[in-house]
């Protein structure tokens, strides 16, 4: 018994994307979307050929970044073994109790002057907004110079303030980010509705309960956000840790291992290299794992103000 063929789609006639596709020539594509592509893959090797080239230098055992132009001419994990001889993990834990106890100590701080600044109504409130706006036009770098003579003397008062002390050094990277950190989260607290606050009111809530119990659970985004902002802003800084830990007991990543490298005549940068990898992980583990509140909390709070 003879079969009969299907019709053809749409009357005999191909369908309007198969045609459009046919009907593309490459000039076309490349100038609609290829182009695109091209980009996207030169933004690419742009970005990556740099951390590509510290992990070779990782992994030699020349110790220098100039004695070869070839990637992974040799693969060798001499200089991650020789991190253990050194103070390298000490710095670790150092960084990382700073960079935790700050981003701790931002969310905290900047939540609740957000939660007060978007919620409440008080005399000097539109002043105090412009005088934070105002202050973070100074970069922290340039005040240094006040910072050390302000933990020299706080030092003869209160010892565990003074300089070359963790608390200190996390005090003031407290204070340099409160301000960008309260505009970040007074624009995201502004896109919660006060009816919430109102029927909680109505329901017995206190100021603290509601803040505590609902408003930050629903500005999570934000706060994921400034933790993630100020971890790495915290854990990659130079100056203000070098001008507050003078004892190698206590210095962070970025002052441990600039002292590697200082000296021209006797940099290691195979140490070097091999320690920025492995401090560069804890950072990237942790973009990873709040990666899906970036994009929401940086946007959310930018439609009302």
């Amino acid at each position: 018994m003879a079969t009969t063929a299907a019709p053809p789609a749409l009357g005999g006639r191909l369908p309007a994307a198969a045609t459009e596709r046919r009907r593309r020539s490459p000039g076309r594509w490349f100038s609609e979307l290829g182009w695109r592509h091209v980009v996207g893959v030169v933004a690419v090797v742009y970005a990556a050929f740099p951390l590509v080239y510290v992990l070779s230098a990782s992994l030699s055992e020349n110790g220098t970044l100039t004695g070869s132009n070839t990637l992974f001419a040799d693969v060798s994990t001499a200089n991650y073994a020789q991190l253990g001889a050194t103070m390298f993990w000490t710095w670790t834990v150092n960084t990382i109790v700073v960079a935790v106890a700050t981003s701790v100590g931002t969310v905290l701080m900047g939540a609740a002057a957000a939660y007060a600044f978007s919620r409440f109504r008080f005399t000097g409130r539109r002043a105090g907004l412009t005088s934070l706006l105002v202050l973070q036009m100074f970069p922290q770098m340039l005040a240094f110079v006040a910072i050390f003579l302000l933990l020299l003397g706080l030092g003869d008062v209160v010892p565990a303030l003074g300089l070359d002390s963790k608390v200190a050094l996390v005090a003031v990277y407290l204070g340099g980010a409160l301000g960008v950190n309260t505009f970040l989260m007074y624009g995201f607290f502004n896109t919660v509705p006060r009816e919430l606050d109102e029927a909680a009111k109505l329901d017995g809530a206190t100021h603290a309960q509601i803040y505590w119990t609902i408003i930050l659970r629903l500005v999570a985004p934000i706060l994921a956000v400034v933790a993630l902002l100020s971890f790495i802003s915290t854990f990659g800084e130079f100056i203000v840790a070098r001008v507050v830990l003078s004892s190698e007991s206590r210095w962070t990543l970025a002052v441990g291992l600039y002292g590697w490298v200082s000296s021209l005549r006797e940099a290691n940068w195979g140490l070097f290299t091999a320690g920025a990898v492995i401090s560069a992980l804890p950072v990237l583990a942790l973009f990873l794992y709040l990666q899906k509140y970036i994009v929401g909390g940086l946007t959310a709070g930018s439609v009302k103000g």
